[in-house]
């Protein structure tokens, strides 16, 4: 089914420095690992928050969340998000080759054919289809409610200016997904989560896409930070604000205590300082801050976790 590629395998742009894809990975493996974006493992992290987060949340007080549940949303979400990347490839592979951070990626640099693409993306959604089936009916049934939105996302760029919003739709289905393996059934609170988090993907996935304004003017792809330009700080207020809302809102229908609220303190910190330190014309800042989400959501996770875990405050 795979075409193993024995040529040198060529750095993604946005690789994470020393990433062990490349010092330690088979090198017949690597173009596939590329193609999953283990080399990048950030997007892996941003998919995996939402289902975390809801696991805490739907967990009992006095309890720590199930870690057969949290290492099956782990295992879950490296797969989906490495069939979605490998969908997404096949999909953009000639917008991606005339752009400077995406030409090096698998397809069009040569690494991997797109028949050898198609039989890896079915082998990463079979293995998200077994963790699935381990969490419940209900949940299997919301989980697969999602593949619509995967499936037409690679083509939102290509019609509106706000990709990055149907890209939140998407990533955040773990808030769903994750509440409901817990109790068998959705309410309010991670509605409110999922629909906070739409706004948080909107601010990161933004930053993110200042990488390839230059890139996409040129080949006619949108994105939100080309309908943002200037007022990139403006609209991360907003998405960053709303999210914030909606994490304190989630706290009162959840009747979390103060050191929740008191972590949510911290996540607003943490969002300030990525509006304050965003600069549209450098790419490697605008990287460096899409990175430090992952410590945004360890910072929410653990607000939830620990607040379930201690007895409150007064």
């Amino acid at each position: 089914m795979f075409t193993w590629n024995k040529k040198q395998v060529t750095v993604t742009a946005d690789a994470v420095e020393g990433s062990w894809v490349y010092r330690n990975a088979p090198l017949v493996l690597r173009p596939y690992l590329k193609l999953a974006r283990m080399d990048r493992p950030v997007g892996t992290w941003l998919l995996l928050w939402p289902c975390w987060w809801s696991v805490a949340l739907a967990t009992e007080e006095g309890s720590f969340p199930s870690l057969l549940l949290l290492l099956l949303f782990a295992v879950g979400s490296l797969a989906m998000r490495g069939a979605g990347c490998t969908y997404n490839d096949i999909i953009d592979r000639d917008f991606d080759g005339q752009v400077e951070r995406t030409r090096s990626r698998p397809i069009p640099a040569g690494e991997v054919s797109v028949k050898a693409a198609w039989g890896f993306l079915v082998f990463q959604c079979l293995i998200g289809l077994l963790v699935l089936l381990n969490l419940g009916m209900f949940a299997i049934g919301v989980g697969l409610a999602s593949l619509l939105l995967v499936a037409a996302y690679p083509f939102m760029k290509r019609i509106t200016y706000w990709p990055q919003a149907w890209l939140g739709l998407t990533f955040n289905w773990g808030a769903l997904v994750g509440y409901a393996a817990v109790t068998g059934e959705l309410t309010l609170a991670p509605i409110v989560l999922y629909v906070g988090g739409i706004f948080w993907t909107l601010g990161y996935d933004t930053i993110y896409a200042h990488q390839d304004t230059d890139d996409d003017l040129m080949i006619g792809v949108k994105s939100s930070a080309l309908a943002l330009g200037d007022k990139t700080q403006a609209g991360l207020m907003v998405f960053y604000g709303l999210f914030l809302v909606a994490l304190l809102f989630v706290g009162a229908l959840a009747n979390l205590g103060e050191i929740y609220y008191t972590g949510c303190a911290f996540a607003a910190l943490h969002m300030g300082m990525q509006i304050r330190r965003v600069d549209i014309s450098s790419p490697g800042i605008c990287l460096e801050i899409f990175r430090s989400n992952i410590h945004f959501g360890w910072i929410v996770f653990l607000s939830i976790v620990v607040d379930k875990l201690v007895p409150s405050f007064l």
